[in-house]
């Protein structure tokens, strides 16, 4: 019974630390956003406190030249639409060193791209949400700062696979679930693909 006792206690100390592990590592891939004030390619103003005004805001990780950011601009823009009678907000943001606003600027009048993108100087969004790649998205609860989804849109592009229609739409079932007032299983959302971005210390 003694031994029994000790195992089953043994067993109930390493679930602990599973959970713990388990929630330690969801602390640290979904994080706050920080307060902000940034300018666009348009050079309008973008702030936190402008944000507030949406429930949700959807923030996408844009860098001139990479393909795969361009390649699934039409599937944000479809998920911005599906959501249009929603209070949301869908912007985008770059924090790659080499790019400025009139690159930005160019490289959305070229591709069409029909988003706000604001130029994250310094790095200060990218640093906080613990941005690794292009073309992931990023859904913040606009009240708390909390980000609540963080992942891909679907699955459509892979590093070297493309589909015409995307089996799994992450982004979608993601703002269904929130406005539902449900909680994000990110264990069956995979990893963005994109470009990586290069973050330098401040």
């Amino acid at each position: 019974m003694k031994l029994f006792g000790r195992i089953a206690s043994l067993s109930l100390l390493s679930l602990t630390c599973a959970l713990t592990s388990v929630s330690v590592m969801a602390d640290e891939w979904l994080r706050a956003i920080p307060d902000f004030e940034l300018v666009d390619q348009h050079g309008d103003t973008h702030s936190l406190e402008q944000y507030q005004a949406y429930d949700l805001a959807v923030f996408y990780v844009q860098g001139v030249g990479c393909p795969i950011a361009r390649i699934s601009v039409p599937s944000y823009r479809e998920v911005r639409d599906a959501f249009a009678d929603q209070n949301i907000a869908f912007t985008m943001f770059n924090a790659n060193i080499q790019d400025n606003l009139p690159r930005i600027a160019k490289e959305t009048a070229e591709f069409g791209i029909d988003f706000p993108i604001i130029k994250d100087e310094g790095q200060h969004l990218a640093r906080a949400l613990g941005v690794e790649r292009t073309a992931e998205v990023f859904v913040v609860d606009t009240k708390t700062q909390q980000v609540l989804f963080r992942g891909p849109i679907d699955d459509k592009l892979g590093y070297e696979t493309q589909r015409n229609e995307a089996k799994h739409q992450y982004l979608q079932d993601a703002l269904n679930t929130i406005l539902a007032g449900g909680t994000v299983d990110h264990s069956e959302v995979p990893d963005s693909k994109g470009c990586l971005v290069a973050i330098f210390d401040s």
